[in-house]
């Protein structure tokens, strides 16, 4: 049997692996996103409400939670068609400060107090089924036609268009998919952490699920389990020099984006238009 401390380290990993795939798929297609914060909130703010005042099961909140954060995903996406790059960073960053500001005076869900009183149902036992159906899912669309579309649309867009792709069709599933994917890992960490707030799911949530994708490459779903141990592994390993920990965390990022700016797992640009 697991110790608390060790089982709870490995169940905020599963989340963080499942939060990286979220970003992952719409990034296959060139959508860099910095709002998956804002689809966890929303995530994990509809479970806790089922669960909490419906009293529904957890899986049908796991359920719930998807759909309600891939809904508000495809209402975005569409902004998404016509714009890429830093312009489509900002526009979802500017969703995520909306949904967390949103939450923050919306008194019924608690407001700027949070919502606390949430039933402990995330277990690692769950958080592993989950990981393992979008890695399996993930590497499947890899592998397939979608994910063929999914990398010509990111590579060259108007090429993409030419042999017979829909943009439409093609940006808005990653884009809706990968905030259900988001919505789900909103809905494991607030039925593991059993309070949430407004701040739990701001900027700096979404920046480090873009670290944790960037670190592990943006080109493969292994790259996202990888990135998300490093990013939830590391720091603890180091706590023994307590003081230091973050600067030397922050200093092997740094080291490493030099030498593999391509990510831990991810094939460099180079290998991948020659190899």
């Amino acid at each position: 049997m697991l110790d608390q401390y060790r089982e709870s380290l490995l169940i905020f990993l599963g989340i963080n692996v499942v939060l990286a795939l979220s970003l992952y798929l719409p990034a296959s297609a060139g959508l860099l996103s910095l709002g998956q914060g804002g689809f966890m909130a929303i995530g994990a703010y509809v479970s806790a409400i089922l669960t909490a005042w419906v009293g529904v099961p957890f899986v049908v909140a796991l359920v719930g939670a998807g759909l309600a954060a891939g809904l508000v995903g495809l209402l975005t996406g569409f902004p998404a068609l016509r714009i890429r790059g830093i312009y489509l960073i900002i526009l979802t960053m500017g969703f995520g400060e909306i949904v967390r500001i949103f939450f923050l005076n919306f008194e019924p869900t608690g407001g700027a107090s949070g919502f606390g009183g949430l039933a402990h149902l995330t277990g690692l036992g769950a958080v592993t089924v989950v990981v393992l159906l979008l890695l399996v899912f993930a590497v499947q669309v890899r592998g397939s036609r979608i994910g063929r579309a999914l990398e010509a649309v990111r590579e060259d867009e108007l090429t993409a268009e030419v042999m017979g792709i829909n943009l439409t069709r093609v940006k808005l599933s990653a884009f809706g998919l990968g905030a259900v994917w988001a919505g789900l890992g909103g809905a494991l960490y607030a039925h593991h952490a059993l309070f949430i707030d407004a701040g739990q799911f701001g900027f700096f949530r979404s920046a480090e699920i873009f670290l944790i994708v960037l670190l592990g490459g943006l080109g493969s779903p292994w790259g996202a389990v990888v990135g998300a141990a490093v990013v939830t592994l590391l720091p603890e390993l180091l706590r023994p020099i307590q003081e230091w920990r973050m600067t030397f965390f922050g200093s092997l990022l740094v080291i490493m984006m030099v030498l593999r700016p391509w990510g831990l797992v991810g094939r460099s640009r180079r290998r991948m238009v020659h190899g």
